[in-house]
């Protein structure tokens, strides 16, 4: 009966230490959330937004070229360069008191912009961006290195910069970067 008990709070002890430690340590999805809490739309992210209570206004739509945003009864919104809870702003306002009181809207980035890998990899292309997405996570979307390349010669451009920076390969990417993997010397 006694080892019956020892043995009973040595695995409450075990698991109370272990849930202390896995709460201390900083996950991927936290520092992702963190990242993208900021993230700023443009043309090609698809965006969900939904009126709680209101189906009819629930939508699903991709982010023209022209960065606006086609909403029923509020016809084209800016959206390029804002947050999704700047936008959920902007239509909350549109639709309150003309056409719903206190509207709960929310706005979700449902699919984000592709980042673009090319050089010495083995399929180059476009590949559908998700957060946490490192170089060496894109490098393996577009099939791996080739025999030719060089895993410290990677490097990118951030959309919307013209100047290329060499990254590592636990980089993070963004949507709409260009990642170039070059050609080893040897």
């Amino acid at each position: 009966m006694f080892v019956r008990w020892i043995a009973h709070y040595c695995l409450i002890g075990f698991l109370w230490v272990a849930g202390a430690a896995f709460a201390a340590a900083p996950g991927n999805a936290t520092r992702d959330l963190d990242a993208f809490a900021d993230y700023r739309l443009g043309p090609g992210d698809t965006v969900l937004v939904e009126v709680f209570g209101e189906p009819d206004l629930t939508v699903t739509t991709k982010i023209p070229q022209n960065g606006r945003l086609s909403y029923p009864f509020l016809g084209a919104i800016p959206a390029t360069g804002m947050t999704p809870k700047q936008l959920e702003t902007i239509i909350r306002d549109g639709l309150a008191g003309d056409y719903l009181v206190d509207p709960k809207v929310t706005v979700t980035v449902s699919e984000y912009r592709p980042v673009f890998v090319n050089g010495q990899v083995k399929t180059p292309g476009s590949f559908p961006f998700q957060p946490g997405l490192t170089v060496r996570k894109a490098v393996s979307l577009a099939g791996g290195l080739t025999e030719r390349a060089s895993d410290k010669r990677i490097s990118l451009i951030a959309e919307g910069d013209t100047q290329k920076r060499q990254v590592a390969m636990d980089a993070l990417v963004s949507p709409g970067d260009i990642v170039t993997v070059e050609e080893s010397f040897f």
